[in-house]
This record gives C-alpha cells, structure tokens and sequence, in this order.
C-alpha cells in the first residue's frame, strides 16, 4: 500500500522553544490517522508545517510522494486544512460559500455542482444554507467549514481539533459526519489526519500518534480497535 504522507524527522522552534523536535510517522493511503496530546504539546504546529503554512527548520514530509518543502504549492493540490479557529465570510450565504470554495478547486462547472452538492449534504444545514453565515451559531458555522474541507475529496484532509469549544451536541453531529466521511475515505482511498487532545475522537482513528510535552512522538499504535475510547486500555504499540 502507498503512503499518502511520510512525515521525515520534522522540527520547528520559535526562538528559543522548540515546538516540534524530530517527528516522523506515516499513514497509508485510506488511513484515518489521529495525532492524540496535551495542549502545547506540537500538534497544531505540525498540522501547520504539513498545511504549507509552515516551513520546518529540519526535516521534509511527503503527501502524495511530494515535498513540503521543495514544491509546497504541488502540495496544496492534494490537501485541504481545517484551523481550530476557522472561519467563514460572514456575508455570505451557506451556500454562496460552498460554491465559491468549490470554484476554487474546480473548473468544470459540473464538478462545481457535484462538490456543491456533497458539501450540502455533509454539512447537514437544510434551509439554512440560504441564509448569511453571520446568523449561524458556532457549531452551525463549524459543520459548514467542516463540509468545504471534506467535500473537495483531497488526497489528505487535514483537520485541527474539530470539536473545539462545541457543546456536547453539536460535538456528536461533528464526530458523527466525521465517522460517516473518515468510511468513505477509507473506501476511495484517501486518507485523514486529525488532530485532538481529548479521547472523544479515538474511536474514530484506525491508527493515532500520541506525543509528550516536549513535543516528540512517543508512540505510534496501528489498527486500533473502534471500541478503544482512551489511550489506557490500549496495551500494545510501536515505541518512536
């Protein structure tokens, strides 16, 4: 099986804190991959790095055999990235908003509306969408930023936290859309990279990293069973 990212002994400081030391792990292709640590601990920053938005200080990381750092703008063909903070143009409307991310990514006016119409579904906000998405509560927005991400069938969807600052409901629709889209992923052959520092998400991982608070990945678990819901029943892993 391919890879669908490598991700070579990357390292990133500011000034003097290191932020990432020395990070390497891989997902194959169809793999939902979850990066699992404390605040603080490096995720967001190597989400950054493999989002283009950072350069690493040392390392490289491949995304469909490309380089991060030597052909980043390759690279943005083949990703999409959800911030933990995203946003969206407040004046527009739901809809509006799909189509102008779907004419971003694609040219043929068909494929437009195919992309259109997968992120309506995805995000689940029925009539709403014909509103301006500065009526949407915070989970409202966050389903629709969810769905521009996913809908766009990358090779590699990045996501950062995805349930950040949700109540309890609207964080189970997310992890249910996230289950339903990670299986046809899987079944296309692509892959998902998430990251997390609560448990919640686990069990919608088949493999995760897990890292330390100097920033260094400690473990890297393989097929994990769905019915795993925190790091403390799992017994056996492969020490980075």
């Amino acid at each position: 099986m391919n890879s669908a990212l490598d991700v070579q002994h990357i390292s990133k400081s500011y000034g003097k804190k290191q932020a990432v030391k020395d990070v390497s792990f891989r997902i194959q292709e169809g793999e939902i991959f979850g990066l699992m640590g404390m605040n603080g601990a490096g995720k967001t920053t190597i989400l950054r790095m493999l989002a283009t938005l950072l350069r690493p200080d040392a390392g490289d990381a491949l995304i469909a055999g490309t380089s991060i750092v030597q052909n980043p703008e390759k690279v943005r063909a083949y990703i999409s990235y959800l911030p933990d903070e995203a946003g969206a143009y407040k004046t527009m409307t739901g809809k509006n908003y799909l189509k102008f991310i779907a004419g971003l990514y694609f040219k043929d006016e068909k494929e437009q509306k195919e992309c259109v119409a997968l992120g309506e579904e995805i995000c689940g906000l029925g009539d709403a969408l014909s509103r301006k998405i500065n009526t949407y509560s915070r989970g409202m927005t966050r389903k629709l930023v969810l769905a521009r991400t996913v809908m766009t069938k990358p090779k590699l969807a990045i996501l950062d936290e995805p349930t950040s600052g949700l109540d309890v409901l609207n964080s189970l629709d997310i992890r249910k859309t996230i289950r339903r889209c990670a299986e046809e992923y899987r079944e296309a052959g692509d892959s998902m990279l998430m990251a997390a520092s609560l448990a919640s998400l686990v069990p919608i991982y088949n493999s995760w990293g897990r890292y330390d608070e100097s920033a260094r990945l400690i473990s890297q678990y393989d097929r994990l069973p769905s019915r795993l819901l925190d790091d403390s029943r799992v017994r056996k892993g492969r020490e980075i």
